[in-house]
């Protein structure tokens, strides 16, 4: 669902409620997102090991230019 204003959010609702619409999380798995997270927490440490110090190096300049632009 996309972002959407207060009266548009407001007619979803009476659209989910009164049967109009179907509510997008009606069909999701309850463990996938914590499947998702616990999967996620292991692939970063795994990729950080994978990686030479060099890469790592760079990765972390690339990430603290786009976090702190020089301004120039």
């Amino acid at each position: 669902m996309a972002k959407k204003d207060i009266n548009q959010l407001a007619k979803f609702i009476v659209d989910i409620a009164t049967g109009e619409a179907n509510d997008p999380h009606e069909n999701k798995k309850p463990g996938a997102a914590v499947k998702g997270r616990t999967g996620g927490k292991i692939g970063g440490k795994r990729r950080a090991t994978a990686l030479t110090a060099k890469q790592r190096k760079e990765i972390a300049k690339k990430a603290a230019a786009k976090r702190w632009p020089s301004g120039s």
